[in-house]
């Protein structure tokens, strides 16, 4: 890959965050790769990318996801028994990459990495037009090589914060980190959760993000079902991460013949409210 390239693929998640208006909040969604069917993820982002995605994270399944409730567990098994494989994850990047531009991090667990190969991995995911890693089984203490290989690739690593990450850790996270902080606005697995649980915790824990992460964009997930939460929870940061209540969505509207419309409509309805009121 040539240096133009890399560094034009580097600069996909920090543009996102440069060229949006004030006060407007990223959008950033988690999908399975390979969920519902190995044929629909490419034509899923691009369909979430026109309804008012910013940015993909596509989860790499894995079958034994820990840090995953019900929803995505359901999910990466779905994937996994349609066979998905981390090579036609990387070409469903491919794909996208035919007609946008739009960031993608890859989502999952060091397991599946590890088996691949780091080195290998991080390459591949360069030449696919991957733009970050999240691997949240993957603390700063032991995730030298990975960082390196990242770094060598120009893909942006992101680290997570959550309630319980002291001050001092939280500085190390964002001197780490890359691309943004993903901040963890409950502890506990995924999942959506109801608005005012997360509101009453999120608030306290948003302070110490502001005063502790300041060289990256902050995005808050896990718990954001509907506008009202995403908007309640992610007024102090620069977006927000959907990732269950999507997955929800498209269980709820899978099979069914506008299924995927459903889900863009769900997605609008997201990002801006009532989405009668915004031209697509």
């Amino acid at each position: 890959m040539n240096k133009q390239t890399k560094k034009k693929q580097s600069s996909r998640i920090r543009s996102v965050f440069q060229w949006r208006k004030k006060d407007e909040k990223v959008m950033s969604l988690f999908l399975t790769a390979g969920y519902p069917e190995l044929g629909a993820t490419a034509e899923l982002i691009l369909g979430l990318e026109k309804s008012g995605a910013e940015m993909i994270e596509l989860g790499m399944p894995f079958s034994d996801p820990l840090a995953d409730g019900p929803t995505i567990q359901y999910a990466s098994n779905v994937a996994i028994e349609n066979g998905i494989t981390m090579d036609k994850i990387f070409g469903m990047v491919q794909e996208v990459r035919k007609s946008s531009q739009i960031p993608i991090i890859l989502m999952g667990y060091i397991n599946p990495v590890l088996r691949y190969g780091i080195e290998p991995f991080c390459e591949k995911a360069a030449q696919s037009g991957v733009d970050g890693l999240i691997i949240p089984d993957a603390p700063i203490e032991e995730s030298s090589m990975l960082a390196r290989s990242a770094r060598a690739n120009n893909l942006d690593l992101i680290y997570l914060v959550a309630p319980n990450s002291t001050d001092g850790r939280m500085k190390r996270i964002d001197e780490h980190s890359s691309g943004f902080v993903y901040c963890v606005s409950v502890t506990g697995v995924t999942g959506a959760r109801q608005g005012d649980e997360v509101a009453r915790s999120v608030d306290r824990f948003i302070g110490r993000v502001n005063k502790n992460v300041i060289k990256n964009p902050k995005m808050v997930g896990f718990g954001i079902k509907n506008h009202e939460d995403a908007k309640i929870i992610s007024k102090k940061v620069d977006g927000f991460i959907v990732g269950s209540a999507l997955i929800d969505s498209i269980r709820s509207f899978y099979p069914n013949n506008e299924w995927k419309r459903n889900v863009f409509t769900f997605v609008k309805d997201l990002k801006y409210g009532d989405h009668q009121k915004h031209k697509e």
